[in-house]
């Protein structure tokens, strides 16, 4: 299930926060350690489908969309590491905690596939369906191909479609809204993962 972040006001003075927070990132074994000692709490800000089908065991779901200084608890004497998949929108929530004066937040380098290249576990849900951006990934390559061919052996015609996919993750990319990503997030499959909005997934 899920964490939920609760802003109960509960203090915890005997675990003092990690001495290291004027970085602005951390690595995977520091990382561990201090999730280990209570040091530290881990924040997930992935897409919920990226988070149901592999996590880090502990940490607690918040996506990017979603990252506030108001959504932490204010009075918990931890640092908070964030993490991602490789680490960018870690790192850009980090800033985005840090601007509102959060210094306690931390981004976990290389993020959760760095965590794994350092030996330490995740915990994965084998019935969770692929995380909607990998769908899009395969999807698109799909596409490409068969338009190609369809293209060369049938029809110049065909070559259409790699133009309007083309176009799609332009305005993808500019703007970080995937019309393909919200289309797959609806499908039945994916419906108790909940949809994914942009096109995101460092």
């Amino acid at each position: 299930m899920t964490n939920q972040l609760k802003s109960d006001g509960a203090t915890n003075a005997a675990v003092p926060p990690m001495q290291s927070t004027i970085a602005a990132s951390i690595g995977p074994a520091e990382a561990a350690e201090a999730l280990r000692s209570g040091r530290a709490r881990l924040v997930d800000v992935r897409e919920r489908d990226e988070y149901q089908h592999e996590r880090i065991d502990g940490s607690t779901l918040l996506p990017l969309a979603n990252v506030d200084r108001a959504a932490l608890p204010k009075d918990a004497a931890v640092t908070w590491i964030v993490n991602c998949r490789s680490g960018r929108r870690s790192a850009d929530a980090v800033r985005r905690l840090r601007s509102q004066g959060e210094l306690r937040a931390v981004s976990l380098a290389g993020g959760i596939e760095a965590w794994k290249a350092a030996g330490f576990a995740v915990i994965r849900d084998t019935s969770a369906p692929m995380p909607v951006m990998r769908q899009v990934q395969l999807t698109i390559g799909v596409l490409l191909l068969v338009s190609v061919a369809l293209a060369a052996f049938v029809s110049p015609w065909f070559l259409v479609v790699p133009a309007v996919l083309g176009t799609g993750l332009t305005f993808a990319g500019a703007t970080g809204w995937c019309g393909l990503a919200m289309l797959l997030g609806a499908m039945p499959w994916n419906r108790d993962m909940g949809a994914c909005s942009n096109c995101s997934s460092s």
